[in-house]
């Protein structure tokens, strides 16, 4: 072996012996103990006026929608229902789909619908005689699974106001008696007793309880 060879040899290792020498007092002085628990906690942050908001239970969130309802366009609704129409029927009799007929669901008792197997949040969501009145109709249309937790219903939401009254004064024209519409400062559930009752015995039911 020449004298080339031997100093070529000695270069490489003086070289890997620096780099190891290196890599060995940076990992002594910058080495950092593994974090207790990965990643960042997520603060949830109250809504504005410190209370929280409430989901489920059977109460609307949203704003009323009978201001909404008295300027409603019933025509612009049925262009809306074209986002239900694969999961429900609007017309009397008409069949069950991924969803239950919706023909004369205003002020129907939740969870009523003949023949349709539903969900057992929705069965417990309807627990103490709730019914479809303009404002549970239109919490539940706003965010479904929010509204009625456990509800099988994929349906992400209406979340624009006019659109839900739209849809709803639609909806409401689609029974042989349409329900009375709420006065403009009212809730839906409280404006309305007579509706339910003629609702009721419409379907040959007793009438629901208020809630």
């Amino acid at each position: 072996m020449n004298s080339y060879v031997n100093m070529g040899m000695g270069a490489l290792l003086g070289t890997v012996f620096v780099l190891m020498s290196v890599s060995i007092v940076s990992e002594g002085i910058f080495h950092s103990e593994a974090p207790e628990k990965e990643g960042f906690a997520i603060v949830a942050e109250e809504p504005a006026g410190g209370e929280a908001e409430t989901t489920g239970g059977g109460e609307a969130t949203s704003e009323p929608i009978a201001p909404l309802l008295a300027k409603a366009d019933a025509a612009a609704g049925e262009a809306v229902f074209k986002k239900c129409a694969s999961c429900h029927t609007v017309e009397k009799g008409g069949p069950n789909k991924v969803g239950p007929n919706l023909w004369s669901v205003i002020n129907r008792p939740i969870a009523s619908h003949e023949g349709f197997a539903y969900s057992a949040g929705m069965k417990t969501f309807a627990e103490g005689g709730k019914a479809w009145d303009y404002d549970q109709l239109s919490a539940f249309l706003e965010a479904p699974k929010k509204h009625v937790p456990g509800t099988a219903m994929g349906f992400a939401g209406l979340k624009k106001g006019d659109e839900r009254a739209n849809l709803i004064a639609w909806l409401r024209e689609k029974a042989d008696n349409p329900a009375p519409l709420p006065a403009a400062g009212a809730e839906g559930g409280a404006a309305q007793p007579a509706a339910a009752e003629g609702q009721a015995a419409q379907e040959g039911q007793a009438p629901a309880p208020a809630n």
